[in-house]
């Protein structure tokens, strides 16, 4: 068993935290009944282990908001694999299932230091490493003769003040990467921007950072969960978005 994987054990094909606080944690964020399904929906999405990692905490994430009441609305979790073909389809399907308001996909973006508020999706794959299922596109579009690229539609410079004000460490980022995280990103936007009726969803993107102990810069489970709910209460109750700074210089 390597150093990542000591605070793990495998249940079945899953891999499922074991330290006290990650399970504390766990059980602290499970919905105590059943959902309330006549509210509108949250999606919220994380990946599952990839490049060696033994978890990924989009997804530990995800999994503790499942179920919980955020501003009227109901959070529903599901899992996408880190796969270009296969995370773009159950989106798809996840999205006629839940029907939702909003759309959170969360990825994790190891070496960054806080909360990543991605702003763009660009129109191409061109992985470095292979995906999960061994799947390794360079320079191939997601959507071929779609946009050059999607904003997110979220209020992201709304949600980072919201988020440094609660004293969680964030940032807006200028690119979601070429791998799949930015490849379900552009598949969300790309979908929710062929959505009919008056009504219709909003979407983006949010990398995480490692864990205490998968690598540094880490940030606590519970804290990552703490910023993720109060990023999707900003979503909810935000319509325009707030003129801050929050560029890069290079």
């Amino acid at each position: 068993m390597t150093t990542k994987d000591s605070a793990f054990h495998k249940r079945g094909e899953k891999l499922m935290p074991v330290c006290a606080a990650c399970t504390a944690l766990h059980n602290s964020c499970m919905p105590s009944q059943k959902p309330n399904n006549d509210l509108p929906a949250v999606l919220l999405t994380g990946f599952d282990a990839f490049g060696g990692d033994a978890i990924n905490p989009s997804w530990l994430v995800a999994q503790a908001l499942d179920g919980e009441t955020i501003e009227g609305h109901r959070v529903a979790a599901a899992q996408l694999p880190t796969e270009f073909a296969a995370s773009r389809q159950l989106l798809a399907a996840l999205l006629r299932q839940h029907q939702p308001a909003l759309v959170l996909c969360l990825g994790l973006a190891g070496g960054r230091a806080g909360l990543s508020l991605e702003r763009i999706a660009i129109n191409v794959q061109d992985a470095r490493i292979a995906d999960n299922a061994a799947a390794q596109p360079i320079d191939v579009p997601i959507v071929q003769r779609g946009p050059a690229a999607y904003f997110s539609a979220l209020p992201i410079k709304a949600m980072l003040q919201a988020l440094t004000a609660s004293g969680i460490p964030a940032e807006v980022s200028q690119t979601a990467g070429t791998f799949v995280c930015n490849h379900v990103f552009y598949a969300l936007m790309h979908a929710l921007k062929k959505q009919r009726g008056a009504v219709k969803a909003r979407g983006g993107f949010v990398h995480v950072p490692y864990l205490p102990g998968q690598g540094v810069p880490c940030m606590p489970l519970d804290e990552m969960v703490r910023g993720v709910r109060v990023a999707v209460a900003c979503a909810l109750t935000t319509d325009s978005d707030s003129l801050l700074g929050a560029g890069a210089l290079s």
